[in-house]
């Protein structure tokens, strides 16, 4: 049986797989359609490790340099509060759900460089309100921030606290009841069968 996965010398560092000088194992297909073409990666031999080792020192500084950095951004970012304005509906319904990009556009705006994929959405975000999301640099960088998705115009809040929502926050419809309704006017007509007789002056005399 054939092997499902190889293993490559990295050439250059590569998002959560290593970094230069690494020896990693990756699958067949990966390495094949991605990495090789790629040139980041390529077989391993101790004359190529010795070739990248000054290159692999630069790496681990930079990388010790990273972790640095973001040991203070996540530092920094415990409390943090940041407010998007979206066009929603009169229910609070946004047109556009809030995206990991929006949120680490906003928080990078504000000084906290953090990438798309660094932001863990706890749940879809398409209406208004306020949310917790997890920022993730590594297992051991992490922070919460919070979340205020707020309207670009005002809302009438007697008919937003009519609306319920499911657990995604899609609105839940309400059908109208139309057997009351319908009772309501047949009670109105009983005993009502023909119209009142108008009274002459006969009667009055």
């Amino acid at each position: 049986m054939a092997s499902k996965s190889v293993q490559l010398l990295l050439t250059e560092n590569v998002d959560n797989l290593g970094i230069v000088g690494d020896v990693v194992s990756v699958r067949v297909g990966y390495a094949r359609n991605y990495l090789l073409p790629m040139g980041m990666a390529t077989e391993p031999s101790e004359e190529r490790l010795a070739a990248l080792a000054a290159k692999r020192a630069e790496a681990e500084k930079q990388l010790a340099e990273l972790r640095k950095q973001r040991e203070g951004i996540i530092g920094r970012l415990a409390g943090v509060e940041i407010t998007l304005e979206r066009s929603c509906n009169d229910q609070g319904i946004l047109y556009g759900a809030v995206t990991q990009q929006d949120i680490a556009t906003a928080l990078t705006g504000l000084g906290y460089p953090v990438k798309p994929r660094e932001v863990r959405l706890p749940q879809t975000i398409k209406r208004v309100d306020t949310y917790d999301v997890h920022i993730k640099f590594d297992s051991d960088l992490e922070a919460d921030v919070k979340v205020w998705v707020v309207a670009d115009r005002k809302i009438e809040e007697d008919q937003r606290e009519e609306m319920e929502f499911d657990n995604e926050g899609n609105l839940i419809e309400k059908r109208p009841d139309k057997q009351k309704g319908d009772k309501a006017a047949v009670g109105a007509g009983e005993g009502d069968e023909r119209p009142a007789r108008r009274r002459s002056r006969r009667d009055e005399a």
